[in-house]
């Protein structure tokens, strides 16, 4: 049965103090996961109208929380939040479309990867913008703290101007409202570029890509177990592949066994 989270409930729920982090044990017994999603970043994760976490990372978690024989309880949140979300104990895990870097894995435990993303640099068609040099003198756009802000920010040309905001959605109107001349975006912002103003953006060339992964507190092995587990029976199945197909719609890529910097187990002592 889905699970249906108001906004006003998640801010309810982001609002509780946190306590000593949970247990798996004390997550089965209470009979909930509490995840951590986005709420404005479908396809990956997003609110429907009736306040229902939709996307990718949605169907992700709730078949998490049925191998788990639990039901999921959803805490919507911005990208600058998820991080503190889940190591300030608010939620359990993260599912929240949240890329595997080096530099994240000094904060939080990553689980295998069960999705890439495809990160750009996208502009008007109008505009000639055929590599990273091209972006000298001019504005461009990044949701804050991303893989987008620093890789831009560390290989564009030092005299680009690097606009941040809080989140995708504000990136991609800073767009459409000429705010900045064009944004480091993932695989999916053309497709709702293409909604706002059919026809007039373009992704320019690719950055980089990302693999995203289930986040869990650094040295928890029990939650970091439980996250390889399902995934290793998931991934490949009948139940992600279709979920890949209804929401992300392109071919599901072969996922890195490793990355650079990252162990997608907790290191034992």
């Amino acid at each position: 049965m889905l699970r249906k989270l108001t906004l006003a409930a998640a801010a309810l729920a982001l609002s509780i103090g946190a306590a000593d982090a949970r247990s798996l044990e004390e997550a089965k017994a209470s009979g909930t996961l509490i995840v951590g999603i986005q709420a404005d970043n479908c396809p990956w994760g997003c609110l429907g109208s009736t306040g229902e976490a939709q996307g990718f990372d949605a169907a992700v978690a709730r078949a998490f929380a049925e191998h788990l024989g639990l039901k999921a309880e959803f805490v919507p949140m911005a990208v600058a939040n998820r991080i503190p979300a889940l190591t300030t104990d608010k939620v359990d895990v993260l599912i929240a479309s949240l890329g595997i870097t080096a530099e994240r894995a000094q904060s939080v435990q990553f689980s295998q990867p069960y999705a890439e993303n495809t990160l750009f640099v996208t502009a008007p068609k109008s505009t000639d913008l055929p590599d990273l040099a091209a972006l000298a003198g001019r504005s461009v756009g990044v949701p804050r703290s991303t893989p987008m802000d620093t890789i831009l920010t560390a290989e564009a040309p030092s005299d680009t101007t690097i606009q941040r905001f809080d989140d995708d959605a504000a990136n991609i109107q800073a767009l459409v409202s000429r705010q900045v001349e064009a944004v480091g975006s993932n695989q999916f912002y053309i497709q709702r570029l293409e909604a706002a103003r059919p026809g007039e953006f373009e992704n320019k060339f690719p950055i980089g890509a990302l693999f995203q992964g289930i986040a869990s507190r650094l040295g928890e092995s029990d939650w970091n177990s439980a996250a390889n587990d399902f995934l290793d029976g998931f991934i490949g199945s009948e139940a992600f592949n279709a979920a890949y197909a209804e929401w992300l719609q392109v071919p599901v890529p072969d996922l890195p066994e490793t990355i650079d910097g990252v162990s997608f187990t907790v290191a034992q002592q």
